[in-house]
């Protein structure tokens, strides 16, 4: 099925459907359209309450008067809009971002629009986009093939400041694995700051883990307060870790990723530099501290558009190269 744009009327049927239950696939198929156009429409035009066709609509008319409003932008701006594609922002990001730098801005569907003609002209801008999602892992009973890791402290005994995400320096921990079991990353996420450490390990086992830790710790430029792993058995020196780091770790639940919701965030970024078919042991050390720099220095939306790097260290934001 073709996409096309959406009517008044389809929209007043999105809304009926809707009220009564219907998934997205089901509405699709009543209503003639392409399953992506009714989600998207949900996404775009929602209201506070549900979907409401009549706000719906309006805020399509005005993103369109929006964009034909500006017909064109001046090259030193475009310049810096692609400068930041390139360093893979997402849209959302540069448009919020251009606000805090320039004073100015254009709308993340006009930066999209731009991508899409620059694609039809044989450009190759919208390999910077993050198109897709990973297919969510199987979750729930059974037992936790991994065993039990010797005198875990588990996360119902971490202090409640550390869900506040009031302070810097409560740290979630895990691994990135590589295509074939090959490389694997440790990454390092503050709750607050989201600021990101990536170490390359040498190898998966815990011993290389543990130190791979405790030099993050050591050298980084501000203090730990707390870590939280998964349940890993590459984590099992956690007792080593505290007591040549100071630092206390606590272990989430069995298959409940939600309690480490940051670090899942994060690694799903790096996964954008480094895909799941990626054999990470050709990866150098090099070329894991460029991501992070990237991911460390590109604006997030839940920091009000500032970068980890501002939040965390109160630094200026710079650009990094090759160079």
């Amino acid at each position: 099925m073709a996409y096309s744009q959406l009517t008044y009327g389809d929209r007043i049927r999105i809304g009926v459907l809707k009220q009564q239950g219907k998934a997205v696939s089901e509405i699709s198929k009543l209503i003639g359209k392409h399953r992506s156009s009714v989600y998207r429409e949900l996404s775009r035009n929602p209201s506070e309450g549900g979907y409401f066709p009549d706000t719906a609509d309006i805020l399509s008319r005005n993103r369109k008067v929006e964009a034909a409003s500006i017909t064109s932008i001046d090259e030193s701006t475009k310049k810096w809009v692609i400068e930041k594609l390139l360093l893979q922002w997402s849209p959302e990001q540069i448009s919020n971002r251009m606000k805090l730098e320039l004073g100015n801005t254009v709308s993340h569907e006009w930066i999209y629009q731009m991508v899409y003609d620059d694609r039809k002209s044989g450009g190759d801008l919208y390999l910077n986009l993050r198109w897709g999602r990973k297919t969510r892992k199987k979750r729930g009973g059974g037992r936790d093939k991994r065993g039990q890791i010797p005198n875990r402290v588990s996360i119902e005994k971490r202090p409640e400041i550390i869900n506040e995400r009031v302070r810097l320096g409560d740290f979630e921990g895990d691994t990135v694995i590589g295509a074939n079991h090959k490389g694997k990353l440790l990454t390092l996420v503050d709750r607050t700051s989201r600021y990101t450490i990536i170490e390359k390990l040498k190898d998966k086992s815990a011993e290389v883990t543990s130190r791979a830790v405790i030099d993050s710790v050591k050298s980084f430029g501000s203090p730990f307060m707390s870590i939280t792993f998964d349940n890993g058995k590459e984590f099992a020196f956690h007792e080593q870790m505290t007591v040549k780091t100071g630092v206390p770790i606590y272990f989430a639940h069995p298959y409940s990723s939600y309690e480490r919701g940051t670090n899942e965030n994060t690694n799903g970024l790096i996964r954008q530099y480094f895909p799941k078919k990626t054999d990470l042991s050709k990866i150098t050390p090099a070329a894991v501290k460029k991501v992070q720099n990237l991911i460390n220095h590109r604006p997030r939306k839940v920091l009000g558009f500032k970068t980890a790097h501002e939040v965390h260290l109160g630094e200026t934001l710079y650009y990094f190269t090759d160079s």
